[in-house]
């Protein structure tokens, strides 16, 4: 749960940080500019707080690892992939997407923080404890980190330590590990499909290289 802390503090400054052009440059998720992505964030904040406040009577079907799954690289046809980009834009002026996001995210941290470790929620007709919940997130936060600085070489990397934890959560999902050769930031890269390894990178992936990127939904 600590590093969920860490990762979406991170993540959140880094969105402070915004110049009002930055929000206009694209990120790392092909389609979509960072005020894009910003947008995306404030429904991943809206679903944290919907999950912590969810609380189920049965059994865990899930943990941190399985909650994720390997789905198809996307194909830019879904609805709501198509909506967020509207949605932001609808904002008009950065300062109130701005708003809105440091609104709801920090009462999504202030949750999280709150929350009973132990405590069984329901999401995406799964159930996990919120430990676990929280700790799946970290994945989402890193990557989305990533994302957002994908154009932007003087912001900062999300912190080393939810970098490796990122990683590690990817090589346990994917039931593979990836090269010490790579770096956790090249590893989740490469990983996901956000970049395309290099030649040397594909030869030490070797028989690895046909399984990527590994697209988590």
């Amino acid at each position: 749960m600590d590093l969920f802390s860490r990762s979406w503090t991170a993540l959140r400054t880094a969105v402070d940080e915004l110049s009002d052009q930055d929000w206009e440059r694209p990120s790392g998720c092909a389609g979509w500019l960072v005020r894009d992505l910003v947008c995306h964030l404030v429904i991943d904040a809206q679903d944290v707080l919907i999950t912590l406040v969810t609380p189920a009577a049965t059994e865990p079907t899930v943990d941190s690892d399985t909650y994720w799954r390997l789905v198809e690289p996307p194909t830019g046809e879904d609805p709501l992939d198509a909506l967020i980009p509207r949605l932001a834009a609808a904002y008009g002026e950065p300062r109130w997407l701005r708003f809105h996001f440091d609104d709801v995210g920090s009462a999504a941290g202030r949750a999280a923080e709150l929350a009973d470790p132990d405590l069984r929620v329901s999401t995406r007709d799964e159930v996990l404890t919120v430990r676990d919940y929280l700790s799946a997130y970290v994945v989402e936060w890193t990557l989305h980190h990533l994302d957002l600085i994908a154009h932007l070489p003087a912001a900062a990397e999300p912190p080393a330590e939810t970098l490796a934890a990122a990683r590690a959560s990817l090589e346990r999902i994917a039931g593979a590990p990836i090269p010490a050769s790579f770096s956790d930031t090249e590893a989740l890269l490469v990983g996901t499909g956000r970049r395309a390894p290099t030649d040397a990178e594909t030869a030490a992936l070797g028989a690895l290289a046909a399984r990527i990127p590994f697209v988590l939904g």
